[in-house]
């Protein structure tokens, strides 16, 4: 075999990714079974069904991770996040999960999970200067 070399993109192309993806999945399906990987996503839609909230995540390894989670400003402050949030963690333990994790921003929402029972286990500092990056997790057997 030829010695590899290393190539750096700001632009891979998709099967690049994809390529790397499946590799990725099927070393850990041999260490750490499928996993009942399965997308998620939920969405809040005004009378013109247009998207006005929605959280998007995945369920595997008995976890919930909840990548997104976003309210359109008019809607904020009407218990939409909370409902997106509790029907996730609602669908995500009839897949089987028992805890659910994500990130959030200081500028973002970390007392609004708080509040949820879900509890910082890491932050990192300076990301964006100034700010922090929190990652929240949450065991959804416990009542909150």
């Amino acid at each position: 075999m030829a010695t590899p070399t290393i190539e750096i993109t700001a632009e891979p192309q998709p099967d690049e990714i994809k390529f790397l993806t499946e590799q990725l999945i099927t070393f850990n399906r041999q260490r750490a079974s499928a996993g009942n990987y399965q997308p998620l996503a939920i969405f809040l839609k005004d009378a013109e069904a247009s998207i006005v909230g929605g959280l998007v995540g995945e369920t595997y390894w008995q976890w919930l991770y909840v990548d997104m989670l976003w309210v359109h400003e008019s809607c904020r402050g009407q218990g939409y996040g909370h409902t997106l949030l509790t029907q996730a963690e609602q669908e995500a333990m009839q897949r089987g999960c028992h805890y659910a994790y994500l990130d959030t921003f200081s500028f973002q929402a970390p007392q609004f999970y708080q509040k949820r029972g879900y509890v910082i286990f890491g932050e990192l500092p300076n990301f964006p200067q100034g700010c922090s990056r929190f990652f929240l997790k949450k065991d959804l057997s416990e009542k909150t």
